[in-house]
């Protein structure tokens, strides 16, 4: 049995990654006052959404393998999910024509 973590956890988890990253980046620039510390009252949500703002090309940018082998592994999955269904629906209409014909 294989340890690797599933295609889908793993990139979820370099995301959160780079989010994390970003916001401890942005709240140490702020508490150096290298960037203006709040919008308002909203010091945290500011913080937050900067951390955000910045985050979202990194990981597209940089988590670009990960998202193309989770594709791949929910596409699998879709795929196998169709044919059980295909398969469900066959079986179905075979016993509804069976039981017509009786």
């Amino acid at each position: 049995m294989s340890l690797k973590p599933s295609a889908t956890i793993r990139y979820t988890a370099m995301r959160l990654g780079i989010f994390v990253g970003c916001l401890v980046l942005v709240a140490g620039l702020v508490r150096l006052g290298w960037v203006p510390g709040s919008l308002g009252d909203a010091n945290f949500v500011w913080i937050v959404l900067l951390a955000l703002v910045i985050s979202a090309p990194l990981s597209f940018v940089l988590l670009r393998k990960q998202r193309d082998e989770m594709s791949v592994a929910i596409s699998g999955r879709v795929a196998g999910a169709k044919g059980k269904l295909a398969a469900n629906r066959s079986q179905e209409d075979v016993a509804d024509d069976a039981s017509h014909a009786s």
